[in-house]
């Protein structure tokens, strides 16, 4: 109900701003209370005629001045200047049906966290074949060269992903419908529309992702042979935190916690765009899909590498998706804060 109190004999009070309008107020007590006790009843009839929550309106008014304010006359019946504040204080006014919370609906969808309780969508992690980086034993993470020819597909990365495009039409993706979201990289981007051919999507359902499904950046690795990357998994082993040695030829040196980061973000968007849909991921490299499933999951990510996916590797999302030869040697594996798993 809205209840609206206040004092009428502040309401209709205005400071005199200068002698002589002094003269013009003066008015005797009885006087002023009628007046004003007029207009009181004015403003009532007024607003509970035009509003439609007139019969729950209440408005009350106290013919004594505000208990707390000094109200003083002089002689001559002057109404003594009041402070603006005052006035102010006066007045209380409680719009307690405009803000009545509603039950939460049961069904909404708030900020997405990892591990999820639910998800709205079925989800198919896709690595793209062997790149040409790749198959010359070169580390090549910098996005600046993502988009060339050269961080496309090789020729066996080619027959990879159309092994794995056939391995999603058995699982049957896409049947009905799906939606593939490669990364902008060249190889995953080909690899999505070798995906989208075999199993009959059109290019409208190829959405492309220009920087949530990067190749993890490995920093001074970059141009490195491909061996040396299990340095990176040595350190990523004892913290997700621990980044690769920078360089300062715009190669991202990025660490587990920074892959989780892009990869939580991606997750916040699919979940919010779609619903009830199935969603393929490609990633270029490994590492994007091995932090998403663990934060899927809810596994600890120094152990993420565990999790890893060869070229042309598929994996449908769920519980149980983390094929029996990859599961960890340890059952201490939980991560209920992701990624503080330390």
């Amino acid at each position: 109900m809205l209840h609206i109190e206040f004092n009428s004999a502040l309401l209709f009070h205005r400071k005199p701003t200068n002698p002589h309008q002094i003269s013009r107020i003066q008015l005797s007590s009885n006087g002023w209370r009628q007046k004003n006790q007029k207009t009181v009843e004015e403003f009532k009839t007024m607003v509970i005629s035009s509003n439609p929550l007139a019969p729950e309106l209440q408005i009350s008014s106290h013919q004594q001045p505000y208990p707390s304010i000094p109200f003083s006359t002089n002689p001559n019946n002057v109404i003594l200047p009041i402070n603006r504040r005052h006035l102010l204080a006066s007045l209380s006014v409680a719009i307690t049906p405009f803000f009545t919370s509603q039950p939460p609906d049961a069904g909404a969808r708030g900020l997405f966290q990892m591990p999820p309780a639910r998800l709205t969508n079925r989800y198919y992690l896709v690595r793209a074949g062997e790149s040409e980086f790749e198959s010359m034993g070169i580390i090549n993470t910098n996005p600046v060269a993502k988009t060339s020819v050269d961080s496309g597909l090789s020729e066996r990365g080619k027959k990879q992903t159309v092994r794995a495009a056939f391995e999603l039409k058995a699982m049957k993706a896409c049947e009905g419908s799906c939606w593939i979201w490669p990364s902008i990289t060249q190889r995953a981007y080909q690899a999505a529309e070798i995906i989208a051919s075999v199993n009959g999507v059109t290019r409208s359902f190829i959405v492309p992702e220009y920087s949530f499904l990067d190749a993890r950046g490995l920093g001074a690795f970059e141009g490195k042979n491909l061996e040396s990357v299990s340095e990176v998994y040595a350190s990523d082993s004892i913290s997700p935190s621990i980044k690769p040695p920078p360089i300062n030829d715009g190669t991202p040196n990025e660490s587990v916690e920074d892959v989780f980061v892009r990869v939580t973000q991606l997750m916040s968007i699919l979940e919010t765009q779609y619903s009830g849909d199935t969603v393929i991921i490609v990633s270029p490299d490994s590492d994007n899909l091995t932090v998403l499933q663990a934060g899927l999951v809810g596994l600890d990510f120094r152990r993420h590498r565990d999790l890893s996916f060869s070229p042309g590797e598929v994996r449908f999302v769920d519980i149980n998706s983390i094929p029996t030869y990859k599961q960890p040697a340890s059952a201490v594996y939980k991560c209920l804060n992701p990624p503080s798993c330390r």
